[in-house]
């Protein structure tokens, strides 16, 4: 059983494929990270969607959610090297719509070819990445900040 009653990340294999890099716990940079990913989504959720628009929309949900993951690794003392391994902590998450996370890997590929490729979010995307961010990144963002009152 992992973390949050899935399977466990394979933290060994991800630090030897130089994903991961074992880092001291710094709760004030964790804390910077949940706001960051908090403030940008409520900020980028008021942006109306349209076809000039959906490309930021879905980059910038995107970016929040990768720091949820980005959080995580940082709370158990690593810090990421890639956005593989921040969805692959994030999956760990047992949250109410535990199913939707496998969404992530289609959402960094999506972000990978607008980022790198040219690509254009889609007005159907932009408006999936706020779903997913409204039925699971709030959930995980509540349940990252309870484990940080909790130290």
């Amino acid at each position: 059983m992992g973390l949050f009653g899935g399977k466990k990340m394979n933290v060994e294999f991800w630090t030897k494929k130089g994903a991961l890099r074992v880092r001291q716990k710094d709760i004030e940079k964790i804390k910077s990270m949940i706001k960051s990913a908090e403030v940008n989504a409520k900020v980028t959720k008021d942006i109306k969607i349209n076809e000039d628009t959906a490309t930021l929309i879905f980059r910038e949900i995107y970016e929040s959610i990768r720091q949820l993951g980005d959080a995580k690794l940082w709370d158990l003392g690593y810090e990421p090297l890639n956005h593989e391994v921040s969805a692959e902590i994030l999956k760990e998450f047992n949250i109410i719509n535990k199913v939707k996370l496998n969404s992530l890997d289609r959402f960094k590929k999506i972000r990978h070819d607008i980022n790198y490729r040219g690509f254009r979010s889609s007005i159907e995307q932009a408006e999936e990445i706020l779903e997913f961010w409204d039925k699971c990144g709030t959930e995980i963002l509540k349940i990252l900040k309870n484990e940080l009152r909790s130290k």
